[in-house]
Protein backbone atom coordinates (compact mmCIF):
# COMPACT_ATOMS: atom_id res chain seq x y z
CA UNK A 1 0.00 0.00 0.00
CA UNK A 2 1.58 3.16 -0.80
CA UNK A 3 2.06 6.17 1.70
CA UNK A 4 -0.65 7.99 0.20
CA UNK A 5 -3.21 5.29 0.70
CA UNK A 6 -2.35 4.17 4.02
CA UNK A 7 -2.41 7.75 5.33
CA UNK A 8 -6.19 8.10 3.14
CA UNK A 9 -7.33 4.96 4.73
CA UNK A 10 -6.01 6.21 8.51
CA UNK A 11 -7.92 9.40 8.01
CA UNK A 12 -10.87 7.63 6.99
CA UNK A 13 -10.44 5.01 10.59
CA UNK A 14 -10.08 8.25 12.06
CA UNK A 15 -13.01 10.16 11.05
CA UNK A 16 -15.72 7.56 11.97
CA UNK A 17 -13.75 7.18 15.31
CA UNK A 18 -15.09 10.75 15.37
CA UNK A 19 -18.56 9.97 13.61
CA UNK A 20 -19.26 7.09 16.62
CA UNK A 21 -18.01 9.27 19.09
CA UNK A 22 -20.18 12.07 18.15
CA UNK A 23 -23.43 9.88 17.63
CA UNK A 24 -22.74 8.70 21.34
CA UNK A 25 -22.86 12.11 22.75
CA UNK A 26 -25.66 13.35 21.33
CA UNK A 27 -27.88 9.82 22.76
CA UNK A 28 -26.55 11.14 25.79
CA UNK A 29 -28.05 14.68 25.58
CA UNK A 30 -31.18 13.52 24.35
CA UNK A 31 -34.46 12.56 26.46
CA UNK A 32 -34.47 8.69 25.57
CA UNK A 33 -34.90 5.78 27.57
CA UNK A 34 -31.92 4.27 29.15
CA UNK A 35 -32.97 0.66 27.14
CA UNK A 36 -32.88 2.98 23.97
CA UNK A 37 -29.64 4.53 24.80
CA UNK A 38 -27.83 1.09 25.24
CA UNK A 39 -29.45 -0.03 22.46
CA UNK A 40 -28.33 2.35 20.47
CA UNK A 41 -24.63 2.55 21.53
CA UNK A 42 -24.81 -1.28 21.05
CA UNK A 43 -25.80 -0.66 17.32
CA UNK A 44 -23.52 1.67 16.57
CA UNK A 45 -20.56 -0.53 17.98
CA UNK A 46 -21.28 -3.25 15.78
CA UNK A 47 -21.40 -1.10 13.03
CA UNK A 48 -18.12 0.40 13.51
CA UNK A 49 -16.12 -3.06 14.62
CA UNK A 50 -18.37 -5.07 11.91
CA UNK A 51 -18.64 -7.36 14.75
CA UNK A 52 -21.44 -9.98 15.24
CA UNK A 53 -22.08 -9.60 18.43
CA UNK A 54 -22.50 -6.76 21.28
CA UNK A 55 -23.48 -7.25 25.22
CA UNK A 56 -23.55 -4.68 28.02
CA UNK A 57 -23.32 -6.26 31.35
CA UNK A 58 -24.26 -3.94 34.08
CA UNK A 59 -23.38 -4.29 37.89
CA UNK A 60 -25.61 -5.54 40.46
CA UNK A 61 -24.55 -5.43 44.22
CA UNK A 62 -21.49 -8.56 42.83
CA UNK A 63 -23.87 -9.71 40.20
CA UNK A 64 -23.30 -8.72 36.18
CA UNK A 65 -26.36 -8.67 34.18
CA UNK A 66 -27.01 -8.31 30.63
CA UNK A 67 -28.60 -5.19 29.96
CA UNK A 68 -28.35 -4.76 26.16
CA UNK A 69 -27.34 -6.90 23.02
CA UNK A 70 -27.45 -6.54 19.35
CA UNK A 71 -28.46 -10.87 18.87
CA UNK A 72 -32.08 -11.76 19.99
CA UNK A 73 -31.77 -12.26 23.18
CA UNK A 74 -34.78 -10.80 24.43
CA UNK A 75 -35.14 -13.60 27.38
CA UNK A 76 -32.08 -13.34 28.86
CA UNK A 77 -32.08 -9.37 28.88
CA UNK A 78 -32.01 -8.63 32.71
CA UNK A 79 -32.19 -12.23 33.41
CA UNK A 80 -28.53 -12.98 32.45
CA UNK A 81 -26.24 -13.02 35.50
CA UNK A 82 -23.57 -14.15 36.37
CA UNK A 83 -20.85 -13.56 39.30
CA UNK A 84 -18.43 -10.57 39.31
CA UNK A 85 -15.81 -12.96 39.49
CA UNK A 86 -16.67 -15.36 36.91
CA UNK A 87 -15.68 -15.29 33.40
CA UNK A 88 -13.63 -13.00 31.31
CA UNK A 89 -16.60 -10.42 31.67
CA UNK A 90 -15.82 -10.48 35.33
CA UNK A 91 -12.30 -10.86 34.96
CA UNK A 92 -12.68 -7.22 32.89
CA UNK A 93 -14.56 -5.86 35.50
CA UNK A 94 -12.23 -6.82 38.51
CA UNK A 95 -9.06 -5.90 36.80
CA UNK A 96 -10.36 -2.78 35.28
CA UNK A 97 -8.85 -3.31 31.94
CA UNK A 98 -9.53 -3.89 28.80
CA UNK A 99 -8.68 -7.69 27.13
CA UNK A 100 -8.85 -8.50 23.66
CA UNK A 101 -8.39 -12.47 22.93
CA UNK A 102 -8.33 -13.14 18.53
CA UNK A 103 -8.77 -17.09 18.49
CA UNK A 104 -10.28 -19.26 20.35
CA UNK A 105 -11.07 -17.76 23.54
CA UNK A 106 -13.93 -20.32 24.27
CA UNK A 107 -10.35 -22.00 25.65
CA UNK A 108 -9.45 -18.90 27.49
CA UNK A 109 -9.14 -20.66 31.22
CA UNK A 110 -11.39 -18.05 32.45
CA UNK A 111 -14.18 -18.39 29.93
CA UNK A 112 -17.88 -19.00 31.14
CA UNK A 113 -20.22 -21.09 29.15
CA UNK A 114 -24.02 -20.02 29.05
CA UNK A 115 -24.97 -22.81 26.87
CA UNK A 116 -28.14 -20.65 25.70
CA UNK A 117 -25.71 -17.81 23.94
CA UNK A 118 -24.66 -18.03 20.39
CA UNK A 119 -21.42 -16.13 21.91
CA UNK A 120 -20.69 -19.19 23.99
CA UNK A 121 -18.67 -20.59 20.32
CA UNK A 122 -17.37 -17.11 19.30
CA UNK A 123 -13.69 -17.24 18.40
CA UNK A 124 -12.95 -13.80 18.99
CA UNK A 125 -13.36 -11.40 22.02
CA UNK A 126 -12.70 -7.60 23.16
CA UNK A 127 -13.85 -6.21 26.21
CA UNK A 128 -13.60 -2.87 28.14
CA UNK A 129 -14.86 -1.83 31.60
CA UNK A 130 -17.29 0.93 31.88
CA UNK A 131 -16.05 3.21 34.09
CA UNK A 132 -18.71 5.95 35.89
CA UNK A 133 -16.61 8.40 38.24
CA UNK A 134 -13.63 6.02 38.58
CA UNK A 135 -15.29 3.11 39.63
CA UNK A 136 -16.23 -0.16 37.20
CA UNK A 137 -20.28 -0.11 36.99
CA UNK A 138 -20.61 -2.63 33.83
CA UNK A 139 -18.69 -3.98 30.75
CA UNK A 140 -19.37 -3.77 26.74
CA UNK A 141 -18.09 -6.94 24.99
CA UNK A 142 -17.22 -7.40 21.25
CA UNK A 143 -16.89 -10.51 19.70
CA UNK A 144 -16.57 -12.03 16.32
CA UNK A 145 -17.78 -15.78 15.05
CA UNK A 146 -14.16 -15.97 13.52
CA UNK A 147 -10.85 -15.32 14.63
CA UNK A 148 -10.29 -11.46 14.48
CA UNK A 149 -6.83 -9.34 15.11
CA UNK A 150 -8.49 -6.30 17.37
CA UNK A 151 -6.36 -3.20 16.18
CA UNK A 152 -5.47 -0.48 18.68
CA UNK A 153 -7.61 1.77 17.30
CA UNK A 154 -10.60 -1.10 17.62
CA UNK A 155 -9.49 -1.36 21.53
CA UNK A 156 -8.85 2.32 22.12
CA UNK A 157 -12.37 3.55 20.88
CA UNK A 158 -13.66 0.36 22.98
CA UNK A 159 -12.56 1.45 26.19
CA UNK A 160 -13.77 5.26 25.28
CA UNK A 161 -17.38 3.85 24.75
CA UNK A 162 -17.25 1.96 27.68
CA UNK A 163 -16.33 5.67 29.39
CA UNK A 164 -18.78 7.15 27.45
CA UNK A 165 -21.35 4.31 28.82
CA UNK A 166 -20.43 5.13 32.58
CA UNK A 167 -20.68 8.97 32.06
CA UNK A 168 -24.38 8.56 30.80
CA UNK A 169 -25.22 6.07 33.71
CA UNK A 170 -24.54 8.61 35.97
CA UNK A 171 -26.12 11.48 34.17
CA UNK A 172 -29.29 9.20 34.12
CA UNK A 173 -29.19 9.17 37.77
CA UNK A 174 -29.83 13.10 37.46
CA UNK A 175 -34.00 13.81 37.73
CA UNK A 176 -35.05 16.35 34.79
CA UNK A 177 -35.62 18.67 37.93
CA UNK A 178 -32.71 18.60 39.24
CA UNK A 179 -31.09 19.64 36.15
CA UNK A 180 -33.52 22.38 35.68
CA UNK A 181 -32.42 23.91 38.55
CA UNK A 182 -28.89 23.29 39.23
CA UNK A 183 -26.70 26.27 39.40
CA UNK A 184 -23.60 24.73 37.39
CA UNK A 185 -21.36 27.71 37.98
CA UNK A 186 -21.94 27.34 41.59
CA UNK A 187 -21.10 23.89 41.32
CA UNK A 188 -18.25 24.26 39.14
CA UNK A 189 -16.82 27.22 41.45
CA UNK A 190 -17.10 24.99 44.59
CA UNK A 191 -15.30 22.77 43.60
CA UNK A 192 -11.83 24.56 44.00
CA UNK A 193 -9.38 26.54 41.63
CA UNK A 194 -7.99 25.07 38.66
CA UNK A 195 -4.81 24.47 38.64
CA UNK A 196 -2.96 24.90 35.55
CA UNK A 197 -0.20 22.45 34.85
Amino acid sequence: MSKSKELDARLQRTEQQLALFQKISRFMVRDLSLTDVLQGIVSLVVEFTQCDSCLVYLLDGEDLVLCASNTPHPSTIGKLRMKSNEGLTGWVARERRLLAISREAYKDQRFKTFGELPEDSFEAFLSAPVIARNRVVGVINVQHRMPHQHTGSEMEVLATVGEQVGCMLVLARMSPAALESANHVELVLASGPVVMK
